[in-house]
């Protein structure tokens, strides 16, 4: 197969998979949406859809999050991991959309990445899934699969998302970034790995990929 034949199998096998395409974290607005993904750094979406609610019950809006304090926000999210830091940038941002943003979310990449707590990563799910900005996050399942597949070097995350964005036509990013995310998951772990059923990986997949998870079979 040539690389175009395989990025079309690809999207073509993921459009099968997922032609609906559920979002990971729960979420109503482009607030809250931008709440859970800075909390879901370093933990997983089905311990943020855990905590989340009783967040939002509190405060689901940046007027009512900064009448709370820091080390009342750090309290309820502290399950999720690194709650010093994420519960200062939740307070942080909130007061900074309040006072630059009449408490709206703005849908600039740029001016989101700006915000306390808030990483190129993070702001990108939040223009595509929040906005419809094409844009291609990459998370590690993102990154483990552009690299089986033969699509980017593994080197970094910076480099597997210029390679993605090279690759899939722009208005297929915000759909196949979840897609791959949710085949990760299901079809591609990084552990437990079962390459049969692995249909992408097994017939586009990188030769020395395949070979090293034969290698470890035999």
């Amino acid at each position: 197969m040539t690389k175009s034949e395989k990025v079309d199998f690809c999207m073509e096998t993921l459009e099968k998979l997922y032609p609906e395409i559920p979002i990971p974290l729960d979420h109503k607005d482009p607030y809250t949406l931008l709440v859970a993904v800075l909390l879901s750094a370093q933990s997983t979406d089905v311990r943020v859809n855990q905590i989340t609610p009783l967040l939002f019950e509190r405060a689901d809006n940046p007027y009512d999050m900064v009448k709370m304090s820091v080390e009342e926000i750090r309290e309820i999210i502290k399950p999720v991991g690194l709650s010093p830091m994420k519960s200062k940038g939740i307070h942080g941002l909130s007061q900074i959309l309040i006072d630059k943003y009449q408490g709206e979310v703005p849908n600039d990449l740029e001016a989101l990445e700006q915000l306390p707590a808030v990483g190129h990563k993070t702001a990108s799910v939040v223009v595509s899934q929040a906005f419809g900005v094409p844009a291609f996050p990459v998370d590690t399942h993102i990154h483990r699969l552009m690299y089986r597949w033969g699509f980017s070097n593994g080197k970094n995350v910076v480099q597997t998302e210029k390679d993605a964005k090279r690759l899939f036509p722009k208005d297929k990013w915000n759909d196949l970034h979840l897609q791959i995310i949710w085949y990760g998951r299901e079809y591609s772990p990084a552990r437990g790995w079962n390459l049969e059923e692995d249909i992408i990986t097994k017939t586009i997949g990188r030769k020395s990929v395949i070979n090293q998870y034969l290698k470890s079979k035999s």
